[in-house]
């Protein structure tokens, strides 16, 4: 029987080898990638049928990964493994497309019942968050929060790597962008955010998940 095709994505090798290990009896591993561009990158060449990835990536997250991938139309099943407990992740990953969110202190029980059941077109999360990220997502009044401010991609791209200390010019070298255009994503969000300062925007953009402290 021919075995569904899996891309690991995480930015600690250690982790990359523990998961080859702990899958590839079951899973064809097509590729490995240790920032959410390069994830991305051998997503569209791959075209596996699952990427199990962290949220917490350099040069783009998981959650930003996964979203930019919905948009282009990539088949493949999201299984996020992550360290972060917390329903604002789990929110924004199943928002994003995800099929599947898996603590990483969880995934030799949890981790291969997952990915079956993202393949099976079912949702799967860690039992211990189950409840709260699903009472999450119904909650009216934080759905309505999160629609008053919506960054476009782009404005979160840019976000995520001032948050990890780039310069203008080097997130414009990333980004095929200009210095001037990175600026101006800069402070058109701390305009919208209400946002007086730099490290004010850093710290919203650890608080939605874009980056880690």
């Amino acid at each position: 029987m021919e075995r569904p095709t899996l891309l690991l994505a995480d930015d600690h090798r250690i982790v990359l080898d523990g998961l080859r290990g702990l899958l590839e009896a079951d899973f064809e591993l097509v590729a490995t990638a240790m920032n959410g561009r390069e994830l991305l990158e051998k997503a569209r060449l791959l075209q596996p049928q699952v990427i199990v990835a962290d949220i917490s990536m350099p040069m783009l997250n998981g959650i930003e990964a996964a979203r930019q991938a919905q948009e282009e139309g990539l088949q493949a099943k999201w299984v996020f493994l992550t360290m972060h407990p917390d329903v604002v992740y789990v929110t924004r990953a199943l928002e994003a497309g995800a099929s599947a969110y898996v603590l990483k202190h969880s995934a030799n029980d949890e981790l291969v019942e997952a990915i079956r059941s993202a393949l099976r077109g079912q949702i799967y999360i860690s039992p211990q968050l189950r409840s709260d990220a699903l009472n999450e997502m119904l909650d009216p009044n934080r759905r309505h929060v999160k629609a008053t401010i919506e960054l476009t991609p782009r404005q979160r791209e840019v976000l995520q790597l001032l948050a990890e200390g780039k310069s203008a010019k080097e997130i414009a070298n990333i980004l095929d962008i200009s210095p001037r255009t990175v600026e101006t994503h800069k402070y058109k969000m701390m305009d919208d955010l209400g946002l007086k300062t730099s490290a004010q925007l850093v710290q919203y953009a650890i608080r939605e998940g874009l980056a880690s402290a």
